[in-house]
């Protein structure tokens, strides 16, 4: 647990910027760590719903600044810059104690820098992946960022080899994936047949993403009806994603396919014999609940042109990064295709020995993830940046 602070007389003021789906659900349960550890923090920043719910109180939506890609900024660019301006002035008016940062590098480096300008302290949670492209961020991280997290084994050596003070804490998800789950009880819940099959449709957490994906999906799904005519399909929505948006596209194209809450998307992936996953963190949820994968990215030709010419490592996926193989496959841009998703779902459905060869890689990818405690282990160092600031102080051991 972290040490309960003394109470001082002024709130202090925490702001938390997380510009992803992610970094709201990692955001909200590091916010709460904290407020477990110092009641008295005040939270403001960007996120969404569940930072919201727990108690940081928002400038801006996460969805309205999230984007995918080099090209489709240009359509956020007004809520980018109206949200930058917000934060600025806020860091300015000298209210603020600490900034916490989690990922979304292009916008929270400009943030930090504002932040080091009015001696604000920045602890960077959830590391921009510059490991992947654009190494040259890392001599700005280390002017910028006082202290780092990562939640990435690979990642502690990276930046400390750079001269920044990091801690590896593990992965938060650890904390957020169920253990002991009722399988046919959840089967029951999603009307999955006793010995029946099930594939899990993720197609991102991001409007960009589902209007590129989900319709290759669905038509993969068309080619597999034949082959297997008892498979049932289910796409768990993503709280950033509005329902009516998937309806329309599901509509348009006419396959059957369940639309869940994506609150359950655990329970679902633990009854699912494969998934195909869009690249990001959803691919380490899958891998931590030990279900089957097909990655799969696509972004606008722009931006992959741009893309495939800075991003510098061997695979896209997380799963892969994290065991240093291919263990799943990865399906990118061209090769996303209903043909070859159909295939991959084939191989995963119909070979068991090949299903039961990835689990087994995936649960080793999971124990290389940590322990569980990633957001407790986090709201410590926190803390502790403020009580380095003098604005609060810790109960001796």
């Amino acid at each position: 647990m972290v040490k309960m602070p003394c109470r001082t007389d002024r709130k202090r003021t925490v702001m938390v910027v997380a510009g992803e789906a992610s970094g709201d659900l990692h955001g909200s349960n590091l916010v709460k760590a904290m407020d477990e550890a110092y009641p008295d923090i005040r939270f403001l920043g960007v996120g969404g719903r569940k930072m919201q719910d727990a108690g940081v109180s928002l400038i801006a939506s996460s969805s309205n600044v999230a984007v995918v890609g080099f090209t489709e900024v240009s359509a956020r660019m007004a809520a980018i810059l109206k949200t930058y301006v917000r934060l600025k002035n806020i860091l300015k008016s000298g209210q603020v104690d600490l900034l916490i940062l989690i990922d979304y590098p292009d916008f929270n480096l400009h943030v930090a820098k504002i932040a080091k300008h009015v001696g604000v302290p920045v602890f960077y949670y959830i590391s921009p992946q510059v490991w992947a492209w654009r190494k040259n961020r890392v001599a700005k991280i280390a002017r910028l960022v006082d202290r780092m997290a990562v939640i990435l084994p690979f990642e502690r050596d990276f930046y400390g080899k750079r001269g920044i003070r990091v801690d590896y804490v593990g992965h938060p998800l650890l904390d957020v994936c169920p253990d002991n789950i009722d399988r046919n009880e959840v089967k029951n819940e999603f009307g999955i047949e006793e010995n029946g099959y099930a594939v899990a449709m993720l197609p991102g957490s991001r409007k960009e993403e589902v209007t590129r994906l989900l319709p290759v999906m669905i038509k993969a799904i068309g080619i597999l009806k034949d082959r297997f005519p008892s498979v049932k399909y289910i796409l768990p929505l993503a709280h950033t994603i509005e329902e009516d948006l998937v309806r329309h596209i599901t509509a348009g194209i006419g396959t059957d396919i369940t639309v869940i809450h994506g609150d359950r998307i655990h329970h679902l992936l633990s009854v699912c014999d494969a998934a195909v996953v869009a690249s990001g963190t959803a691919t380490l949820e899958a891998a931590i609940m030990g279900t089957p994968m097909i990655v799969v990215y696509m972004g606008s030709p722009v931006s992959f042109r741009i893309a495939k010419k800075l991003v510098k490592v061997p695979y896209i996926s997380l799963v892969n990064l994290v065991a240093g193989k291919k263990v799943v496959p990865e399906l990118i841009q061209d090769d996303v295709t209903p043909y070859n998703i159909a295939h991959e779902l084939t191989v995963l459905l119909k070979d068991q020995n090949r299903n039961n060869s990835m689990r087994k890689s995936l649960i080793d990818v999971k124990h290389s993830l940590g322990g569980k405690g990633a957001s407790e282990r986090a709201a410590k160092i926190a803390v502790e940046i403020l009580s380095r600031k003098h604005l609060i102080s810790t109960v001796p051991s």
